[in-house]
């Protein structure tokens, strides 16, 4: 990467199609549709692009969203070219993503991802700030691209409250020692297992810790049944803490082959506007 990097909007036609070409480059699949994406950012949506001189490097891809009475951004892709991951650009195109928001008077931002890929986990909640409290399962239905080919497409939803005391002040709740309530064992192979004894949850606790696998990818190609057990064994945890009233609001980095999420009660959370009343 040169010292070159920009971060700018783009809403031309051909603009769009550097995006499609760089979509194909990261997940090797059909890209977007132009006609639907240069509607999209003619109607409150926003495509911003990481410019390496001359070359789209990353993207970031929202539209408009709508419930219950409330407009909302809606995320829906974010690319950083293979040869460009690991370098914080999709922490900038997040960035840009939320000045752009406040700008036209957005005050949330909402997006899914896989709960088992730890690096995002980290990313959307220890330096976005963002929290999840809503589990989809198999929200796209069955996939064929390499990421997610041969599992439940299960995600989870994050809202980024991007005028919150939370996200503006860097609010991370103050717990001292977190719960953790599951076991994790380790096999032949050397890859992580969790192990579920439902006695020992004890939802009364402020914050519970969830380990997932740091490297997801890597147990699916060796050990794929268990890949799929992660699978059915978080989706279970996570229904029932977010049935609870519990929020992921960060990701522990610990030494080892899991990291931990960190769940609290999402009544704690400053999630308005600072200075309103929650």
């Amino acid at each position: 990467m040169t010292t070159e990097l920009k971060i700018r909007l783009m809403k031309t036609n051909d603009e769009m199609r550097l995006v499609q070409e760089l979509e194909r480059e990261v997940w090797g699949m059909e890209p977007i549709p132009t006609h639907q994406t240069v509607t999209a950012v003619k109607n409150g949506g926003i495509m911003l692009g990481a410019f390496d001189g001359e070359k789209l490097v990353g993207f970031s891809y929202s539209f408009t969203g709508f419930s219950n009475g409330k407009t909302y951004l809606c995320s829906h892709m974010l690319g950083v070219h293979p040869e460009y991951q690991l370098m914080g650009i999709g922490k900038l195109l997040k960035d840009e993503q939320m000045k752009t928001a406040r700008g036209m008077g957005y005050d949330l931002i909402t997006w899914t991802f896989d709960p088992l890929e730890s690096r995002n986990a980290y990313l959307n909640t220890s330096k976005l700030y963002g929290i999840c409290d809503t589990y989809l399962e198999n929200c796209y239905g069955e996939m064929e691209d390499g990421l997610n080919k041969g599992l439940p497409t299960d995600r989870f939803q994050i809202s980024w409250w991007i005028t919150s005391e939370r996200v503006t002040g860097k609010w991370n709740p103050s717990i001292s020692e977190y719960h953790r309530p599951f076991e994790v064992g380790e096999t032949e192979k050397g890859n992580p297992v969790l192990r579920i004894d439902e006695n020992n949850l004890d939802l009364a606790r402020s914050g519970i810790e969830v380990p997932i696998p740091q490297h997801f990818q890597l147990i699916k190609g060796s050990e794929p049944e268990l890949a799929m057990d992660w699978r059915r064994k978080t989706r279970a945890i996570f229904q029932q803490l977010f049935a609870e009233g519990y929020a992921v609001v960060g990701v522990n980095r610990t030494l080892g082959h899991v990291h931990y999420y960190q769940c609290v009660k999402k009544s704690f959370i400053p999630i308005k506007p600072k200075g309103e009343e929650q």
